[in-house]
């Protein structure tokens, strides 16, 4: 059965994607950051050569966004030389290559969904690096590279807004939460299961490289979706009270409107992820967990 390399594998989706994996009994080599540095060729060249593996997951990446904004060109290095790297050596190895990537993409202005093939139009400094990425996965590799946009993650394997929230409402009165931000909050267990069977796909020739945008079904704000936290802990959720991004001014600006429209997943014969109302209830209970214990 081939090999799966998967990067960034000390992060939250990457840990994840790996128990989803061993679930469907794929080999599959972990690479963390300190195994596998992905802005030097010959590191990947070398991991290239000890594995040879027929599917890539990138999941390593620049995603401290405020700290881009003056670091643009050490984010770079990750989130755009590093795709390039694994782009080209999945060329020279004819692998394929899924490239999580980020809403940020976006101006994040408009009024409707984003459609995979929407203009693009970053306004941070880790979305221009995340769109070099993008432009170098599916230039390099046309029929083998796949682009997988997410916004708003969260999982049990890392820190994250709902583990925060969480967290805080054993020990605030009330939480304001900003309510003009709109996007889909995306459980990585979810997020997961689509990488996989993509790259299934991709293998069988019954999913089409190119753009796919894996977040949740539905949308909120985070005002939504702190009270939704603040009912699946049994806490009232009036002590959640909405303000405006301009209460928590950020170097970096984010996105107004990050909802992804998700029709490109018919092609390869995939359902799109389900309500994020659903996935929050389930995972949930290993949320908790990991952040009380």
């Amino acid at each position: 059965m081939s090999t799966w390399l998967v990067t960034g594998a000390g992060g939250m989706l990457a840990q994840d994607v790996l128990t989803r994996l061993a679930d469907a009994g794929i080999p599959a080599v972990a690479a963390t950051r300190a195994e596998l540095d992905i802005t030097d060729p010959e590191s990947v060249r070398a991991a290239f050569a000890a594995h040879r593996p027929a599917v890539v997951v990138n999941c390593a990446a620049w995603t401290a966004v405020d700290d881009a904004e003056s670091r643009e060109d050490e984010a770079l290095r990750i989130n755009g030389d590093g795709a390039r790297n694994l782009a080209e050596a999945c060329a020279a190895e004819g692998a394929v290559l899924l490239q999580v990537s980020t809403d940020y993409v976006f101006a994040g202005d408009a009024e409707k969904p984003y459609a995979e093939d929407a203009p693009t139009g970053p306004r941070s400094a880790y979305g221009r690096t995340k769109l070099v990425g993008e432009q170098a996965v599916l230039s390099g590799l046309p029929s083998r590279g796949y682009v997988v946009r997410t916004a708003w993650l969260y999982g049990a394997g890392g820190g994250n807004f709902v583990r925060t929230m969480i967290k805080l409402e054993s020990v605030k009165d009330t939480l304001d939460v900003v309510d003009d931000q709109r996007g889909q909050p995306t459980w990585t267990a979810d997020l997961a299961d689509r990488l996989v069977r993509l790259g299934q796909g991709a293998l069988a020739g019954t999913a089409p490289a190119g753009v796919y945008h894996g977040t949740s079904s539905g949308e909120t704000t985070w005002f939504g979706f702190t009270r939704a936290i603040f009912e699946q802990l049994g806490a009232d959720p009036e002590r959640v009270r909405p303000t405006t991004s301009e209460a928590f001014v950020r170097p970096a600006p984010r996105p107004s409107y990050s909802v992804l429209g998700h029709d490109r997943w018919a092609a390869a014969g995939i359902e799109p992820i389900r309500d994020w109302r659903e996935a929050l209830t389930e995972a949930f209970p290993a949320l908790v967990k990991a952040e009380r214990g």
